[in-house]
């Protein structure tokens, strides 16, 4: 608060930059974190709901809303993130694919090995395989 404080009132030479530095950090890593978490959540739905569509449930369809939501929340907050979805998306398609593997005790070669679907669609609020 005393940080706000002093950048609102233009006190520059009292901050404790090494201080406020570590603050913007670690709230940057924590937005990455939670796009990832969503974006690890929404693929795995996405690939549920294509693969196995007679199990599709509201409960998906939830989660798949949810996700969305929670990773253009993030993106609003932070203008800055909005191209780190794309940037993660390998990697978050690789765990989700496993998951879904797992979860749906389907083999794993059903999965593609990259993403089937594009960013774009992923992260459109219209769109369902």
């Amino acid at each position: 608060m005393e940080t706000a404080y002093l950048l609102e009132e233009g006190r520059f030479s009292e901050l404790d930059i090494p201080n406020l530095l570590d603050e913007i950090e670690s709230m940057g890593k924590s937005q990455k974190r939670a796009i990832e978490s969503y974006l690890k959540v929404l693929i795995l739905h996405l690939l549920k709901w294509k693969y196995q569509s007679h199990s599709r449930s509201g409960s998906w369809r939830g989660s798949i809303y949810n996700s969305r939501k929670g990773i253009h929340k993030r993106i609003k907050e932070s203008p800055s993130l909005k191209t780190y979805p794309e940037i993660i998306l390998a990697e978050c398609y690789e765990i989700a694919r496993y998951n879904a593997h797992i979860e749906t005790n389907l083999p794993l070669e059903t999965f593609p090995e990259t993403s089937p679907f594009t960013i774009e669609e992923i992260l459109d609020d219209n769109f369902l395989p």
